[in-house]
């Protein structure tokens, strides 16, 4: 045998030897046990909640506003001061306004004595009316027809002068009362007791009526905050599972070491719709419904508008069968064994027959946790109840005792029916929750 034949076969040998160690590691690569993290199903209490932010606020607030046109002269407050029903606030100068009732106090009197005149003249108009028409009675020709006619037609027009005369002392006389609700409008007092809670001009400021703008008549606002309230949205997929009187603990920024009790006092009928801003550059429109809640014993120093945080009790469950949230995780459907592809490339399918085949696909897919047994990992679809924090509560599907795959996330999301799988190392705590 030739040099060149010997190295030929030895080469072949070695060749053949490295592919038998590397189709014997795949091999053993596959047979190799998934490390996960094993949990015994058990029972814990839960307690399911929705969390929403917003801002505190008063149940009842007034913002003072401007009616009419004035230099403010003077503040009698200060935002923060504290004021009874009936309180002095605000005075604009009410210079022009008194000289508008003193206007129409005038025309008022003169109208008054128009109308007295009137009713004179229509008095004495009378009674020569009456006079004439006794001598016609009498006969003799002591009048004539004509001086009883001009009697007649002298009356009626005293009778029409008056009338003139009392409208026009109407027409001043509401003219005064006009004048005076003006210079009331310049002294502005607190309609409810309560807490200056903005004060949104000073001293020497025009005061101008909000017609087109509420914050531009806007002096103050008073607030009552002796009922206080935490607003927040909620947002559609969560609103539907909230009640009138749930339970809520308020977490506000601005007492970060405490935490408040509350209950749900009112949730909107009607949506807000907010925009926003998808990650493909495109806007969307979230749907909010504005929820209130009671503080039942807020602090002494909150004030309006601090942001807050409402964590609403929905649901609770005592000593309930759970398995952790991890560990739910959803498996397509499989293909029955005789189904197989058509030859070459799929036909086209027009948008709602697509649109079908994605409904179906979903309402194949079934939610289910990796029961173990044996070192095997088989896949078991489950009914679960309310979710808490970190369990979800269990109706069917496994027993108590049982154990499941209940971590990690990656492994959970990748182990495939019947794999083999083995307990790893504990978990560091905090790892991150999630629902594959």
């Amino acid at each position: 045998m030739s040099r060149g034949m010997k190295l030929g076969l030895f080469l072949a040998v070695v060749l053949a030897g490295i592919a038998g160690l590397v189709m014997a590691g795949r091999a053993k690569k596959r047979n190799a046990a998934t490390e996960v993290r094993l949990e015994k199903v058990a029972r814990h209490d839960l307690v399911s909640a929705v969390t929403a932010s917003g801002k505190i606020d008063a149940k009842t607030k007034v913002d003072i506003s401007a009616d009419i046109t004035g230099r403010i002269i003077r503040i009698g407050v200060k935002e923060g001061d504290l004021v009874t029903k009936g309180q002095f606030l605000l005075q604009i100068d009410p210079s022009q306004y008194e000289a508008g009732v003193a206007r129409a106090q005038g025309l008022v009197a003169s109208a008054q004595a128009s109308a007295v005149q009137a009713r004179a003249n229509r008095d004495q108009a009378e009674r020569a009316m009456t006079r004439a028409g006794a001598m016609a009675k009498s006969g003799g020709n002591l009048i004539s027809p004509e001086a009883v006619e001009q009697a007649q037609t002298a009356l009626a027009v005293a009778d029409a002068n008056l009338r003139a005369t009392q409208a026009q002392l109407d027409q001043a006389r509401a003219g005064l009362r006009e004048a005076q609700d003006q210079l009331s409008k310049t002294r502005l007092i607190s309609p409810m007791a309560g807490r200056v809670v903005r004060l949104a001009v000073e001293e020497g400021e025009v005061a101008v009526p909000g017609t087109f703008s509420r914050e531009t008549g806007l002096l103050m606002t008073i607030a009552d905050l002796s009922v206080i309230l935490a607003k927040v949205q909620v947002d559609e997929t969560d609103v539907v599972r909230l009640a009138v009187g749930d339970s809520v603990e308020v977490a506000i920024d601005a007492f970060p070491d405490s935490a408040f009790v509350g209950r749900v006092s009112k949730i909107s009928n009607s949506a807000q719709l907010t925009p926003t801003q998808t990650s493909g550059g495109s806007t969307d429109r979230a749907v909010d419904f504005d929820v209130e809640i009671t503080l039942t014993n807020p602090p002494r120093e909150i004030r309006p508008d601090l942001s807050c945080t409402a964590r609403i009790v929905t649901d609770t469950r005592k000593n309930a069968l759970s398995i952790p949230i991890i560990a739910l995780t959803v498996r397509d459907h499989q293909p029955v064994p005789n189904e197989s592809a058509a030859a070459g490339a799929a036909p086209p399918v027009s948008a709602a027959a697509a649109k079908r085949d994605t409904l179906a696909k979903r309402k194949s897919d079934r939610e289910g946790v990796f029961v173990v047994r044996d070192g095997i990992a088989t896949f078991r679809p489950v009914k679960v109840g309310i979710a808490g924090d970190e369990y979800f509560e269990v109706a069917e599907g496994v027993r108590e005792g049982e154990t499941i795959v209940a971590g990690t996330y990656q492994a959970i999301r990748d182990l495939k029916d019947g794999a083999k799988v083995k307990a790893a190392a504990e978990a560091p705590k905090g790892a991150e929750v999630k629902k594959s």
